[in-house]
C-alpha cells in the first residue's frame, strides 16, 4: 500500500484478518465478473483491498464497515466510486435486491453472516473468503454439515480455492477458502415446504443409530428404507453427512414430515401434474 494510504493497524476486537496478496482480490474479482449482473455489497470492507479489486468489474458498489477510522479513510480513497457505509454486516439491511455479496468474512462472524444470507432472499450469490474446512464442509468436500444440507434445495455451495494463510495480516492459523453461494433458479423443493423438509434433515442429524438405516428406522419400516437405499445407490452404513443434495431431496420425498405434529410420514410423489401437490414442486 502506497504511503499516502498507510495500512491501519489490524484491531483484534474485530476478527479482522486483512489482504496483504494481491492476487486474491483479482482473483475474486474475477469470479464476481461470471455471475450474472447486479450490484456488488462487500460486508467487512477493511481496509479497502477488496473494495479496490471489486471496483474494477465496473458494478454499483456498497462497501459495509464497523470500524468509523477505516469508514473515513474508505471515503477518503474511493470517494463517489463506492458508497462506503459505516454499520454491522450483521445488522445492516441492504435497500437493493438481486445483489452478489463479497466478503472477507471475519471468522468469528462466519456462522452468523451465513446463517444471516440463507435466511434472506434479497441477494442472487455470494463469495466468501472463510475458513478452510469451513469453506469445504459448507460445499459438502469430504462430507456435508448439517447447515448445508438444511439449504441444499434452495442453494448452490462451491468451493472456489484455497488461500494460504500468509495472504492475511495478521497471520491467522489456518488457510482460508473462497466459497461461492449461488441462488437456485428452480428450487428443489418447493419454498413453502422448507419447515419439513429442514425438520426432517435435523432429525436425521441428531438422531440415533448405526449409519444411516439405522438412524431412518425412526422414519419407516425396514423394507421402505432398504428400497430407498438401493434406489440411491447407498449401503446403509454412510453418515447423514455423506449424503449429497440430491439424497436429502429424495429422502424428503419419500419419507416427508407431517406439518402438524412432526412426526414422519411415508407417502409416493404426486406425479399429477394438475394436483396442488405437484404443482408446488414445481
Amino acid at each position: 500500500m502506497s504511503k499516502n494510504h498507510p495500512r491501519l493497524p489490524g484491531r483484534h476486537e474485530l476478527g479482522q484478518n486483512h489482504l496483504v496478496d494481491k492476487r486474491v482480490p483479482t482473483r475474486i474479482a474475477e469470479l464476481l465478473r461470471e455471475e450474472t449482473p447486479g450490484p456488488i455489497l462487500e460486508y467487512g470492507a477493511g481496509d479497502g483491498a477488496l473494495t479496490s479489486a471489486l471496483l474494477t468489474t465496473g458494478r454499483d458498489l456498497t462497501a459495509i464497515e464497523i470500524d468509523p477510522r477505516r469508514v473515513r479513510d474508505l471515503r477518503r480513497r474511493f470517494g463517489s466510486r463506492a458508497e462506503v457505509v459505516h454499520a454491522d454486516l450483521l445488522t445492516y439491511r441492504p435497500a437493493t435486491v438481486g445483489h452478489h455479496i463479497v466478503s472477507n468474512v471475519p471468522f468469528h462472524l462466519t456462522t452468523p453472516l451465513l446463517r444471516k444470507l440463507l435466511d434472506a432472499d434479497d441477494w442472487s450469490s455470494a463469495i466468501l473468503l472463510l475458513q478452510w474446512e469451513v469453506a469445504r464442509k459448507r460445499a459438502g468436500v469430504g462430507g456435508a454439515t448439517m447447515l448445508t444440507a438444511l439449504w441444499w434445495p434452495w442453494y448452490e455451495f462451491h468451493l472456489a480455492g484455497r488461500v494460504a494463510a500468509t495472504a492475511f495480516r495478521p497471520v491467522p492459523a489456518v488457510d482460508g477458502g473462497v466459497l461461492i453461494m449461488r441462488r437456485r433458479a428452480a428450487p428443489l423443493v418447493a419454498v413453502a415446504e422448507r419447515a419439513a423438509y429442514q425438520r426432517l434433515v435435523r432429525s436425521v442429524f441428531t438422531g440415533r443409530g448405526t449409519g444411516l438405516r439405522g438412524i431412518l428406522t425412526r422414519l419407516a419400516p425396514p423394507p421402505s428404507i432398504n428400497r430407498w437405499l438401493r434406489a440411491e445407490g447407498l449401503t446403509g452404513g454412510e453418515l447423514p453427512r455423506r449424503l449429497t443434495a440430491e439424497h436429502w431431496v429424495s429422502l424428503y420425498h419419500e419419507f416427508e414430515s407431517t406439518p402438524a405434529t412432526g412426526a414422519p410420514a411415508r407417502r409416493r410423489p404426486n406425479r399429477n401434474p394438475r394436483s396442488p401437490r405437484a404443482k408446488a414442486h414445481d
